[in-house]
C-alpha cells in the first residue's frame, strides 16, 4: 500500500469524522433545549406559587417555593416535553452508534484487517 493511500485511510477528516461530529452537535443542541425547557418551566412554576401567595396575602418563601416548583415540574415536564425528551433520546442513541462504529472500525484495524477487499 502506499503512503498516500495510507494517508487517506488515517485521515480524521474523512467521511467517518462527519457523521459523528453532526450526531454530538445535534445532542448538544437537543439536550441544551430540553434543559432550557425544563429549567423555564421550573421558574415559571416558581413565581406562580410566590404570585397566588401574594394573592392571599401570604409571603411565601422563595426557596420554599423553588422546592414545590421543582417537585412539580418533574411529572409536568414528561408530559409537557415528550417530544423534546423523544428527540434527546435519538441523539443519544445516534451518538452511541457512531462510536460503537468507530471502535469497531478501530478494533478491525487493530486485526490488521483494513475492511478492503
Amino acid at each position: 500500500m502506499s503512503d498516500a493511500t495510507n494517508a487517506e485511510s488515517n485521515d480524521p477528516t474523512s467521511e467517518n469524522a462527519a457523521p459523528g461530529k453532526s450526531a454530538k452537535k445535534s445532542l448538544a443542541v437537543n439536550l441544551g433545549v430540553y434543559t432550557f425547557a425544563r429549567l423555564a418551566l421550573v421558574v415559571v412554576i416558581a413565581a406562580v406559587i410566590v404570585g397566588v401567595g401574594l394573592l392571599f396575602g401570604v409571603e411565601v418563601p422563595v426557596l420554599v417555593a423553588a422546592i414545590f416548583s421543582v417537585l412539580i415540574s418533574l411529572p409536568l415536564s414528561l408530559l409537557l416535553f415528550k417530544n423534546m425528551r423523544i428527540r434527546v433520546n435519538e441523539s443519544i442513541a445516534a451518538v452511541d452508534e457512531d462510536r460503537r462504529a468507530a471502535r469497531a472500525d478501530l478494533q478491525s484495524k487493530l486485526r490488521g484487517e483494513d475492511g478492503k477487499k
